[in-house]
């Protein structure tokens, strides 16, 4: 249950940070030379795809899917990895999701097995 809150409220974060970069081109500053030069609109693009992708995993946990548990980790595997590039962008939110992403994979593997008994 815990991971699976935490999957939904990630994923509604990335859905935010999606659209407030396709609408706002200019609210997400960079630093120079940095080694990901997306504009802010394929960065809002990469969010938004990430965002319904764990908002659908985060939902088929409620569920209690046994898919639901790989999506879910093999998810939060990739936001952390996609919320350390975006670091420079938007640093404490980008902090926010890594973390929340760190707990969810715990959640999943360490207590997945409680899903099943339910």
């Amino acid at each position: 249950m815990f991971a699976a809150i935490l999957m939904v409220i990630t994923g509604g974060w990335w859905l935010i940070a999606g659209i407030v970069a396709l609408v706002n081109d200019d609210f997400y500053v960079t630093t120079r030379n940095y080694v990901f030069k997306f504009d802010a609109t394929a960065w809002g693009w990469i969010h938004l795809v990430i965002g319904i992708l764990v908002l659908l995993a985060g939902f088929g946990l409620f569920g209690g899917a046994v898919w639901a548990r790989t999506v879910g980790v093999a998810m939060a595997f990739l936001t952390t990895i996609v919320g350390f590039a975006w670091l420079p962008w938007y640093p404490i939110w980008a902090i926010l999701i890594i973390v929340a992403s760190i707990f969810v994979i715990w959640a999943l593997i360490a207590h997945g097995r409680d899903i099943a008994r339910m």
